[in-house]
């Protein structure tokens, strides 16, 4: 299936980028965003710029929604319900708490859409060449209405079960985030006491460079960090910090404690503190020299 008509609510970095390559795969594309100007750019894309979620989802055949967390899917889609289209798929991509699924599948049901668990893996650089991992839970039956959807954002689609309401997907995303995060604090930690002992970066980049503990997250992020390339950003700290408390939360529901992440998660709050909370996550760096 081709030709969709597909709304996307919300274009920040993720959203804007997705909506560009639903475009050059040939696809009618509205889109919403609550600062306008952040949708704006996607008109000379050939994008459709809506007043308002109801006006870009009056004729969608796929939704998607990429907003920050779960209290702003739930604000923004009740907006769009009057213009809503029973029989629609909703392709939900923003990474939320698993209690969030759960109430948004239930919203799915009530308005007649066909809900799909589908949070991604990537950031800016991969999502702007149409190479996302998606991660998608949700009825056999209807996807065949989303995969060209999946097709333009990514590069590969796992599907992890058929129950998207259960948020099966949302789950294994919130894992590999834990492993990313935590990376990531590894990565400037690391360098920051590098620099707090006077060693050469490229001294510690030698000792590993070639074994097991070497990989390429760690050379693309530690150059970042030294070389103050932390904007734009690829995934924000300020988001970086919200996605790592879903993580916390989700472990102690399910009787998990999660150090590493909740001491993460201060970090990219004492990031965002010293003024870092929109530049990469790597910029947990500066965390190590606050207060």
């Amino acid at each position: 299936m081709t030709g969709l008509t597909v709304a996307v609510l919300g274009t920040g970095i993720m959203g804007a980028a997705m909506a560009r390559n639903l475009v050059k795969a040939g696809h009618v594309v509205h889109v919403w965003n609550r600062s306008r100007d952040k949708a704006e750019a996607l008109e000379a894309d050939g994008a459709t710029i809506a007043d308002s979620p109801a006006d870009a989802v009056s004729a969608a055949d796929v939704i998607v929604t990429m907003l920050y967390d779960g209290d702003a899917v739930f604000e923004v889609i009740r907006e769009a319900a009057p213009g809503l289209q029973t029989g629609a798929a909703w392709v939900q991509s923003t990474t939320v708490s698993l209690e969030a699924v759960e109430e948004l599948a239930r919203f799915a049901e009530e308005q007649g859409l066909v809900f799909f668990d589908a949070p991604v893996l990537g950031t800016r650089q991969p999502a702007e060449a149409g190479q996302l991992t998606v991660l998608a839970a949700g009825p056999a039956e209807h996807r065949a209405v989303v995969q060209p959807v999946f097709e333009a954002v990514g590069a590969r689609t796992l599907w992890t079960g058929e129950d998207g309401a259960t948020g099966p997907s949302t789950r294994l995303k919130l894992v590999a985030n834990s492993w990313v995060l935590a990376a990531t604090h590894g990565v400037a930690e690391a360098l920051a006491l590098a620099k707090g002992l006077g060693v050469d970066p490229e001294q510690f980049f030698g000792v590993i460079g070639g074994g097991p503990l070497d990989m390429g997250y760690l050379r693309v992020k530690g150059e970042a960090i030294l070389q103050d390339r932390l904007s734009p950003a690829s995934f924000a700290v300020v988001t970086a910090e919200k996605d790592a408390r879903l993580i916390v939360a989700a472990g102690e529901s399910h009787g998990v404690r999660m150090d590493v992440a909740a001491a993460g998660a201060e970090r990219f709050r004492r990031a965002a503190e010293l003024g870092h909370g929109d530049e990469d996550m790597a910029a947990s760096y500066h965390a190590s020299f606050g207060s």
